[in-house]
């Protein structure tokens, strides 16, 4: 719940900001879609995110989540170091 939580997790809204703060190339959105926690519908974060990415005019592809369980690879090129 955002009331509990608000301290160390981000909303969609702040994390597409994060985004764009630190004028990432890449991110993916977590920590959603697992366990019915809040009263707000399980897909409620995706479309926030969703909604939150049109009105900041980010890419789709710049920012995702990942299905439960799925594997993201990262070409070579984003990872830093």
């Amino acid at each position: 719940p955002r009331w509990f939580m608000k301290d160390i997790h981000m909303n969609p809204a702040e994390a597409v900001q994060a985004h764009l703060d630190l004028a990432a190339r890449r991110s993916l959105a977590m920590h959603f879609g697992t366990f019915q926690l809040t009263p707000e519908g399980i897909d409620e974060p995706v479309r926030e995110l969703a909604k939150a990415l049109r009105e900041r005019s980010v890419p789709a592809e710049q920012f995702r989540g990942a299905e439960v369980g799925e594997s993201v690879s990262l070409p070579r090129t984003l990872i830093a170091g």
